[in-house]
């Protein structure tokens, strides 16, 4: 039976993103063939230049994928927070916790920087910026952040901490450790936010 062009485009893509996914993950970006993935997935390098343009379009590809289970991840863990403000700090620490994260690690927060540059700049980044200023702006009009703070500028500048945090802890000898330091600290910048500093809203 003839299959649709595009659903054969779909699944060729499918098949180099997961065959790339597994050896950016596990032996990195810089030590990964394309030959020997592309093999893998029963595909050629012809396939690859294709459809991504080359190796580095694969991994743009393949962080646009994590980065989006991320995202459902994320939401799902703060969308239990007792508060808005709790659930602004639950999905804050949560992207930066998923630092430990081997494959996570490796590819968003090591190679995806050192190879894509900065992470301000990736597509997804405006996204991001948006969600936190909504958060900010919806936690100003009911009192809970400080009136003055603008939340667009705030945004930014939460966003760009949070991308640091958690290259910190990919890039540290000892990520556990580094993790619980970095993750306070950030919580304590958040709380400088807050319209009564020390105590959190209930």
């Amino acid at each position: 039976m003839h299959r649709p062009r595009k659903e054969m485009i779909a699944e060729t893509r499918a098949k180099l993103i997961t065959a790339a996914r597994h050896a950016f993950g596990t032996i990195g970006y810089a030590d990964a063939s394309m030959d020997d993935f592309t093999a893998s997935a029963g595909l050629t390098r012809g396939a690859l230049y294709h459809h991504f343009g080359d190796k580095k379009g694969l991994l743009q590809a393949v962080i646009a994928e994590i980065d989006g289970e991320m995202a459902v991840r994320i939401h799902e863990i703060a969308s239990r927070a007792p508060s808005r403000w709790q659930r602004f700090v639950d999905e804050c620490t949560t992207y930066i916790e998923m630092a430990l994260e081997p494959e996570i690690q490796r590819i968003m927060f090591r190679d995806g920087p050192a190879v894509l540059g900065d992470p301000a700049q990736w597509p997804n980044a405006n996204a991001c910026v948006g969600s936190i200023t909504d958060h900010l702006t919806a936690l100003q009009q009911e009192g809970v952040v400080v009136p003055g703070v603008d939340p667009e500028t705030a945004a930014r500048l939460i966003n760009g901490a949070s991308s640091q945090a958690a290259q910190r802890i990919a890039n540290s000898n000892d990520p556990e450790a580094t993790s619980k330091t970095v993750v306070a600290a950030f919580q304590q910048l958040l709380e400088g936010l807050l319209k009564k500093q020390g105590s959190q809203p209930a």
